[in-house]
């Protein structure tokens, strides 16, 4: 089964949470948990010393990378397939793979608690049942290797029709493919990818250079849109647009056989399964 991973819209919504919650104030408490595979590259007290008491003074975000700048030194994140950023006490905002179990244990306390950040009255807390997000200390965020080697941020750059055009024009692969290539396009995961397929009518598997001009022009202004609507819902998909092919993607218990009467199809694309309407997408 497809998980709804965060991608662009998920981690801009993340993005902007921690930016009106902790942006201006000093951490008056931090925890970290031990564990070398979420934190890479410090240890738990070298984190703590570091981010306690420091000042966080803005929230930056490229593709699915964000980083809190506190001035000298950056905290660079990833959240992986299922790491999670909330801040308690404002409501649960989940992602379809949490499903419809607790988020918090019996003692209140968020499941899985790899990091949590305070500042007066606000706690944000940073969780991963399955150990794949990183985080780590950098200089600055903004320019770290992990950052500088993506392509445009499919929100901040989107490409114009023509931009489109060339990157598309000479690459045999599979659109789906190159649309999840992160030094192309930055942020776009599997759902969006989907989505931004089936309203432009392409189907997954076409090779990028058979796409014509104005397929081109329809998926440029697919992937603006998607990307635009997902980010002013703050990836809340309750406010998606119901024709949106996200609702019944997923397949298993959480998605359906058709959409709008149309089949859906859910195939292997470049090693990622691909949802899309035969019907609708050629």
């Amino acid at each position: 089964m497809n998980l709804n991973m965060p991608e662009l819209p998920e981690v801009e919504a993340v993005r902007r949470l921690i930016s009106r919650t902790l942006v201006g104030a000093p951490l008056t408490d931090v925890f970290v948990a031990e564990d070398s595979l979420v934190f890479p590259r410090q240890r738990a007290a070298e984190l703590v010393e570091v981010l306690a008491g420091a000042c966080l003074r803005s929230v930056g975000r490229k593709g699915k990378y964000f980083w809190l700048d506190f001035g000298s030194v950056s905290l660079l994140g990833h959240l992986g397939m299922s790491g999670w950023v909330r801040s308690l006490g404002t409501g649960e905002k989940r992602l379809i793979s949490h499903g419809k179990a607790p988020l918090d244990n019996e003692a209140g306390e968020p499941k899985f608690l790899k990091m949590s950040l305070t500042a007066g009255d606000s706690r944000v807390v940073f969780t991963d049942g399955r150990r794949l997000a990183r985080y780590w200390l950098t200089p600055d965020g903004a320019v770290d290797p992990a950052v500088a080697k993506l392509g445009p941020d499919m929100l901040d750059s989107p490409y114009s029709a023509e931009s489109l055009g060339v990157v598309l024009a000479t690459r045999s692969a599979p659109i789906k493919s190159l649309l999840l290539d992160q030094a192309l396009f930055a942020g776009v995961g599997n759902w969006v990818a989907d989505e931004v397929l089936y309203h432009a009518g392409i189907a997954p598997a076409r090779p990028a250079k058979e796409i014509s001009k104005h397929e081109v022009a329809a998926l440029a202004d697919s992937l603006r849109e998607v990307v635009r609507l997902a980010v002013e819902a703050e990836a809340d998909d309750s406010k998606y647009p119901s024709e949106w092919l996200f609702h019944v993607r997923w397949g298993g218990r959480h998605g359906a056989e058709t959409h709008l009467g149309h089949a859906i199809e859910r195939t292997t694309v470049g090693g990622r399964t691909a949802a899309w309407v035969p019907a609708k997408q050629v």
